[in-house]
C-alpha cells in the first residue's frame, strides 16, 4: 500500500508528465511569453505576475480543468514496485480471462479474412477513394453486400464468458453450498449495497429537486427548473470565448451541477465541460486526418461496423436519421491511434497491425453504435461529436466490453445487479431463476448497451447525465434492478425465459429518475 503522500507525488508527477505533451502546455508557455510584454509584468516579481496574468486571462482555469479530467480517466498509482500489468488489471485471473477473449476474437476475425480472402487492411484504389470522399455525408444510401460478413460476437457470447470466470484461489465446489453466489456471475468481487448506494447517489435523493421528474410534475416550473437553469447558466458561457472563460466555468462544479440532471438547452455545453472538449483549431484538423486516413486505407473492420449500424441503428425510430453521423464516427475512431492511450488502465491489450507503417487497431471490430447514436441529438459538428464519443469511450464505455475487476467494469455491474435484486426481491429472483430465466439473461444487453436503444432518447440522456455527474456506471446495474422491481407483479406471473423477456420487451415507456428514486429511496433495508 502506498502511503497518502508517496501516492499524491506520484500522482502530480503523472499529470505533470502527461500535461507537458499537451497542446495546453504549448498555449500556457505562449501566453506566458505574450505576457512579458505586458507593463504589468515586473521583472522583480515576474514568477507571481505571470501567474496572476494566467489566472485573471482564464488560462488557470484551463489548467485546473485538465488536470481535473486526467485525475477523473486515469486510477490511482499503483506502487512503484508493482508490475505494469497491475495499473491494468490487479486480478492474474481476470487478466488471464482477458486475454482469452481477445483471442477468440482475433480468431474469429483471422477465420472470417482466410474465409472470405480479404485483407484485414489494405490500400483504396484512387477511384475508390473519390467515391468514397463524394458520397462522405451520405454514406447511409450506400448498400454493399454484407452478406459473407457475421458478427464477432454477441452480447450473450460475452455473457458465457463472464458466466465461466472462476477464482482459482476461492473454494469452488460442484456441489452449491451456504457460500454459493445464487446468479450467473461465480467471482468473488465487493460490491456495493443499498445503504452504500444511497449514500453515494445522496443528490438522488427524494427531498432533492431532479430533472427528470420536477420538471414535469404539475408543479409550476419555476419551482425547481427555473433555478436550477439559473445555475446553471451562471457557470456557463458556452464557449462563446476561447480565451475569456467565466471564473465560474469549472468542470468540477459542472460535474456537480449535472447529478441532478442538465436542462435540455445546456446539455450539450455542460457535457463538453466535464469531458473538457473545446473543438480547438487543431482538434477539428487532427478529425480531418482520421477522415482522411478512412478514405485511404479499407479495414475488415469498416464492413463490420457497416453491418453493425444497419442491424441496430438503421433500424431504430429514434436514430435512423444520423446513420451518416454513426459512419463517420465509428470509422474514424477506428483508425484514431490516441485511443490507444487508454489501454495503459484498461484490462485489454490492442493487438497490430501496420498500414505502411500506421498502426491499425482491429480491436474495435465490434461496436454498438447507439452508444453513439443518443449524442447526434446533442452535436451536429462532426468533430466535436467525434472528440464527445471518443472521451465518452476512454472514460466509460470501454469498461462494458472487457474484463475487469474495476467496480464499473461489467463484471461488477453484472454482480452489483444479482446482488441487489437477490437481496432486495429475493422471492422474485428464486422464481425467475426456478424456471429458467435468470435476469441477467435479460438485464445483460442493456447494461452493455448503456441502455441505448432500449430507454426512449429524453430518458437516456437524464441517465447519462448522472454517469458523467459521478463519473461512474455502477447506476446502469441499479437501473436493471429498478426495472425488474418496477415489473416485478407480471414477472411473478411468468412461467418461462420467453414470458420473462416479453414482460421486460419494451423500456421505451419508462422514466428513469422515478424508478431509481423508489428503487435506492423507498426501499426498505
Amino acid at each position: 500500500m502506498l502511503d497518502p503522500d508517496s501516492g499524491l507525488s506520484l500522482t502530480i508527477a503523472r499529470i505533470v508528465q502527461r500535461l507537458k505533451g499537451s497542446s495546453l502546455h504549448s498555449q500556457l508557455e505562449r501566453q506566458a511569453r505574450v505576457s512579458l510584454h505586458k507593463p504589468e509584468i515586473k521583472l522583480e516579481s515576474l514568477k507571481e505576475d505571470i501567474k496572476d496574468f494566467l489566472k485573471t486571462s482564464g488560462w488557470e482555469k484551463k489548467l485546473q480543468n485538465a488536470v481535473y479530467s486526467e485525475l477523473n480517466v486515469f486510477p490511482s498509482p499503483c506502487h512503484p514496485a508493482a508490475p505494469p500489468e497491475h495499473m491494468k488489471e490487479p486480478l492474474a485471473y481476470m487478466r488471464k480471462a482477458q486475454g482469452s477473449w481477445e483471442k477468440r476474437i482475433l480468431k474469429s476475425l483471422n477465420s472470417m479474412c482466410t474465409e472470405l480472402s480479404i485483407p484485414l487492411a489494405q490500400k483504396r484504389p484512387v477511384s475508390e477513394q473519390k467515391e468514397l470522399l463524394n458520397k462522405w455525408n451520405e454514406m447511409g444510401t450506400d448498400e454493399p453486400d454484407l452478406s459473407l460478413f457475421r458478427p464477432v460476437y454477441a452480447p450473450k457470447d460475452f455473457l458465457e464468458v463472464l458466466m465461466n470466470l472462476r477464482n482459482p484461489n476461492y473454494e469452488n465446489g460442484e456441489q452449491p453450498s451456504f457460500r454459493s453466489h445464487l446468479g450467473l456471475i461465480q467471482v468473488p468481487l465487493k460490491v456495493k449495497d443499498i445503504p452504500e448506494l444511497k449514500e453515494d447517489f445522496s443528490e438522488l435523493g427524494l427531498n432533492i429537486g431532479q430533472l427528470g421528474i420536477d420538471d414535469s410534475a404539475q408543479v409550476p416550473p419555476e419551482f425547481f427548473e427555473n433555478e436550477h437553469v439559473r445555475v446553471g447558466q451562471k457557470g456557463m458561457d458556452l464557449f462563446s470565448s476561447v480565451i475569456n472563460f467565466l471564473a465560474e466555468q469549472d468542470s468540477a462544479a459542472a460535474q456537480q451541477y449535472v447529478r441532478q440532471g442538465c436542462p435540455t438547452a445546456l446539455r450539450a455545453d455542460l457535457w463538453a465541460l466535464i469531458l473538457n472538449i473545446s473543438n480547438q483549431p487543431e482538434d477539428i484538423l487532427y478529425y480531418e486526418q482520421l477522415k482522411s486516413n478512412v478514405i485511404q486505407h479499407d479495414l475488415l473492420v469498416d464492413s463490420l461496423i457497416y453491418k453493425d449500424v444497419k442491424l441496430t441503428a438503421s433500424n431504430d425510430d429514434y436514430y435512423f436519421v444520423f446513420e451518416d453521423y454513426l459512419y463517420q464516427v465509428l470509422l474514424c475512431f477506428s483508425r484514431d491511434t490516441s485511443v490507444l492511450e487508454h489501454f495503459t488502465y484498461s484490462s485489454a491489450t490492442p493487438p497490430k497491425s501496420y498500414i505502411r507503417g500506421k498502426l491499425g487497431m482491429e480491436e474495435y471490430a465490434v461496436f454498438y453504435p447507439p452508444n453513439v447514436a443518443p449524442l447526434c441529438f446533442l452535436y451536429h459538428e462532426p468533430s466535436k461529436l467525434y472528440q464527445i464519443f471518443r472521451e465518452m469511450y476512454v472514460r466509460f464505455f470501454f469498461r462494458l466490453h472487457s474484463i475487469s475487476s474495476h467496480p464499473s467494469g461489467i463484471v461488477s455491474l453484472c454482480l452489483l445487479f444479482e446482488t441487489l435484486l437477490q437481496t432486495h426481491l429475493p422471492q422474485l429472483f428464486y422464481h425467475l431463476r426456478e424456471i429458467g430465466a435468470q435476469p441477467l439473461r435479460i438485464s445483460f444487453k442493456w447494461m452493455v448497451r448503456a441502455f441505448s436503444g432500449y430507454l426512449a432518447t429524453d430518458q437516456l440522456l437524464l441517465l447519462w447525465d448522472r454517469i458523467l455527474g459521478y463519473n461512474s456506471l455502477e447506476i446502469l446495474a441499479v437501473l436493471a434492478a429498478a426495472v425488474f422491481a418496477f415489473r416485478a407483479v407480471n414477472l411473478m406471473e411468468v412461467t418461462s425465459l420467453a414470458a420473462a423477456e416479453a414482460v421486460l420487451a419494451d423500456l421505451s415507456t419508462l422514466k428513469v429518475m422515478p424508478l431509481l428514486q423508489i428503487f435506492l429511496f423507498a426501499t426498505v433495508t
